[in-house]
């Protein structure tokens, strides 16, 4: 399956895997910033933005995918469901993930027996359900919950709005699928599997994807750090782009190093 993505900037390659509901336009605040130093490239999800819709084959479907789809070997940044991509990325192909970055994103998205912070599984049944009824209604549902305690709730809800049908509205079998994938998938057991450094990136009003379970996944995690940004929800990259850039971009400077070096090497 090949996925629509889009490349800007230079440097050493970024991908950028988006949330739930959501495309690639989601990181026009981001992008920008991370782009005189990364070829950053943006992917759409199947069903989402400008990409084509397949049958249902689950996370590890959705990881390959976009593996297909995006160059060889890069950093990865998976924000919410997209950090579940992204992590079940490095775990089936390690060697094209350089660094992995978990925004707003943790092993598990639902309350499970020894991992109490995160949502309630009955709340994406419910969600699954309204989606069936009212498909437009639920989707600004779920974006004014992604704002919810953030300090820039505002702004933050305004700019997922105008993203959301940017490249088109997401085909409705791909959001119960993303759900799917949201209230079920559990990688607690296999984090320890992925090599690459890792950055958990939370917000620290976050009520989808809690703090509290940042310093938990990233125990499970070879190679782990852990950055909250402060007054943001489930969405800081929008709430706080310039901190989250700034963030990201020491984070991957080791990238940034080797990439310049070989250049000067050549």
């Amino acid at each position: 399956m090949t996925l629509y993505t889009e490349s800007t900037g230079s440097g050493p390659d970024l991908v950028l895997v988006h949330g739930w509901g959501l495309n690639g336009g989601v990181w026009d605040t981001l992008a920008p910033l991370l782009e005189p130093d990364f070829r950053v490239t943006r992917v759409d999800l199947p069903g989402h933005g400008r990409s084509a819709w397949q049958a249902d084959e689950g996370l590890d479907g959705l990881a390959r995918a976009v593996l297909e789809s995006v160059p060889e070997r890069a950093a990865w940044l998976g924000w919410s469901l997209g950090g579940l991509v992204a992590a079940r990325a490095a775990l089936a192909s390690p060697a094209r993930i350089e660094r992995l970055v978990l925004v707003a994103a943790t092993p598990s998205f639902v309350c499970r027996p020894g991992w109490p912070a995160a949502m309630a599984p009955g709340l994406l049944e419910v969600f699954a359900d309204d989606l069936r009824r009212d498909y437009r209604r639920t989707l600004q549902r779920f974006l004014a919950l992604q704002v919810r305690g953030s300090d820039a709730a505002e702004v933050v809800l305004r700019e997922l709005r105008a993203r959301l049908l940017q490249h088109g509205q997401p085909v409705p079998e791909a959001l119960l699928a993303g759900l799917d994938i949201l209230r079920t998938a559990d990688l607690r057991a296999r984090f320890a599997e992925i090599a690459c450094p890792a950055l958990l990136l939370m917000g620290a009003r976050d009520t989808l994807a809690p703090a509290a379970a940042a310093p938990p996944a990233a125990g499970l995690l070879p190679d782990a750090r852990v950055e909250l940004i402060a007054g943001a929800g489930h969405a800081p990259f929008l709430a706080r782009p310039a901190a989250v850039a700034g963030i990201v971009g020491n984070f991957l400077q080791p990238m940034r190093t080797g990439h310049a070096g070989e250049i000067h090497a050549g």
